[in-house]
């Protein structure tokens, strides 16, 4: 015989799980005991909600789900953003919840939510365990569904009376590689005939592109059929600018706003564009529209089809093998395939503007750029959510991939710093910094809590100006009074202290560089606070690109 709990854990185990993130609560007391007694490490975090944000950025990351843990009720439901970003953001993720007794209650309802309810919209799958032997199925079946095209969380329900209930050793299910079908040879044979009519093709990297096993057959299709590419936010970085270390360099750039851009440039001249793994839960990248060029979907799954995103063509099926087949008829057949790459050092060079501005609080131009010049090259930077991401999403380099993690899908605050203590978590070898704006870090600035006592490597750029600086940008173009944007701080620097961390203070805007370094060199956990001007959103992003020649879309 063998308890529920140890079974549950047991069940984990199989899946290959080392670490689960969360927050215990009666309900799920045999839970943490058999966590306890086993080799899976119980991660405790300081909210819910940091612990799904771990749990989603370690499915990201791997590819395989995370783990997180709650008790019933308010524990239960602070779990539900974290449920939201993984649904969005296509992130594998089992969250676990606890629950009063199902069979008999001493306690009428009290703290009863119905979690199975409220989690069925945020989730790809949300059930009740209601019996200790179907244990090992249950959880065999949610590894598969969170795992599968198009992944993302799935929740199980662990009543507190089924945890503790001892019921027969009921044998394991081994989990099993699933291969995915190829594309169809007739698309195939579509696409290629008609990327090889096309005379000014572009490749365009959504989010799907960035799953962790597709990096090298990315890599290999580009420089394979030397078509210049362009990312979507959630698919920058998912690949190098020089694919498998080709001598030129196809990227041409990030849509971080969805017109009117200098990447719109080729965007706009495009005739055909290859969208592979474009997933319409982003912000577009771009307007689809009469005149505009014919776009052929490569994807795991069909399109979604939405006003701004209509295909004319799809290649369904295992990206990968299917970025094979076309490399394979169309290498060496595109005499076209680099007829927009001449327009990149152009492109380019409007990105690197603003890149030296030396004035104080620091543009976030300089900043992207002194980011750039103390990350290495397999450093990652992980991006909470603010006016900030659409400078680094524009102007931020990533010469390896996977080396930035930002969210254009659900696009919550508070994500940036659990996000990056995951990254470093997996990755404690390179350097990883966190990103965010002062609201999004006081969202969750209380995992610096947990960080410390992780022992992470970790550095923290707290970018301050006092107000929820994205919202209040758009109010001022929307042409409203200027209300009830702004807030205090703490002295960021004692709030670190006070946790065990290092803290620093940007006074100048050449000091940047030196106090990164600085920070990096000492280890553990660091938290660096530099001032920022935004001004320049309006001068670049609203006045300069205003000027620009219109798309085919405002014709």
């Amino acid at each position: 015989m063998i308890k529920g709990s140890d079974l549950f854990v047991a069940a984990l185990a199989n899946e290959g799980v080392d670490r689960v993130f969360g927050v215990p609560g009666e309900e799920n007391l045999d839970m943490v005991e058999s966590l306890r007694t086993s080799n899976i490490e119980l991660v405790v975090t300081r909210h819910e909600q940091s612990a799904a944000f771990m749990a989603a950025t370690h499915g990201r990351l791997t590819g395989r789900p995370g783990v997180c843990l709650s008790t019933l009720g308010p524990g239960a439901l602070n779990l539900a953003t974290g449920a939201a970003y993984a649904h969005l953001g296509a992130m594998p993720m089992i969250l676990v919840t606890g629950q009063k007794p199902i069979r008999s209650s001493q306690q009428a309802r009290f703290q009863i939510v119905d979690m199975v309810a409220t989690m069925k919209p945020l989730t790809k799958l949300s059930r009740q365990i209601v019996s200790t032997s179907g244990i090992p199925t249950i959880v065999r079946e949610a590894f598969r569904v969170a795992t599968e095209e198009r992944p993302g969380p799935v929740h199980l329900e662990l009543p507190e009376d089924i945890a503790g209930e001892m019921g027969p050793a009921v044998p394991m299910v081994s989990p099993h590689t699933i291969a995915l079908p190829v594309a169809a040879a007739t698309a195939v044979d579509n696409a290629v005939r008609m990327i090889r009519q096309a005379a000014r093709p572009l490749v365009m990297l959504g989010a799907a592109a960035s799953r962790p096993r597709l990096g090298a057959d990315l890599g290999e299709f580009l420089a394979r059929t030397r078509i210049p590419f362009f990312t979507t936010q959630m698919g920058k970085g998912v690949v190098a600018g020089r694919p498998l270390q080709q001598p030129v360099d196809l990227w041409l750039g990030t849509a971080a706003l969805s017109e009117r851009d200098y990447v719109h440039e080729a965007i706009d001249q495009a005739d055909l564009i290859l969208a592979i793994g474009h997933d319409t839960v982003e912000k577009p990248p771009f307007f689809m529209g009469p005149g505009g060029p014919t776009v052929i979907h490569i994807g795991y799954t069909p399109p979604n089809i939405e006003e701004v995103y209509f295909p004319h063509a799809s290649v369904v099926g295992d990206i990968g093998p299917s970025l094979t087949l076309l490399a394979d008829r169309l290498q060496d057949a595109l005499p076209n395939a680099s007829a927009l790459l001449p327009l990149r050092d152009g492109i380019l060079r409007h990105l690197s503007d603003g890149a030296t501005i030396d004035r104080f609080p620091i543009v976030p131009q300089r900043i992207v750029a002194d980011v750039r010049t103390v990350m290495p090259p397999d450093g990652i930077v992980a991006l909470d959510n603010g006016m900030y991401k659409i400078w680094f999403a524009r102007n931020y380099r990533t010469p390896q991939s996977n080396t930035l993690l930002l969210d254009n899908a659900l696009a919550t605050m508070g994500a940036g710093l659990p996000s990056a203590m995951m990254a470093a978590l997996i990755h404690p070898d390179r350097r990883v910094l966190a990103v965010c704006g002062d609201g999004g870090f006081m969202m969750n600035s209380q995992e610096l809590e947990t960080a410390v006592r992780l022992g992470l490597n970790l550095v923290v750029l707290i970018l301050q100006d006092n107000a929820y600086g994205m919202i209040r940008w758009k109010q001022a173009v929307d042409q409203h009074p200027d209300f009830g944007m702004t807030f205090g701080n703490p002295d960021f620097v004692a709030y670190a202290h006070a946790y065990g961390a290092g803290g620093s203070r940007v006074e100048a805007t050449e000091d940047l560089v030196p106090v990164l370094h600085s920070a990096f060199e000492r280890g553990g956990v660091q938290l660096v606070v530099a001032p920022v001007d935004y001004s320049e959103n309006t001068r670049v992003l609203v006045d300069e690109l205003r000027n620009r020649a219109p798309t085919p879309a405002d014709m």
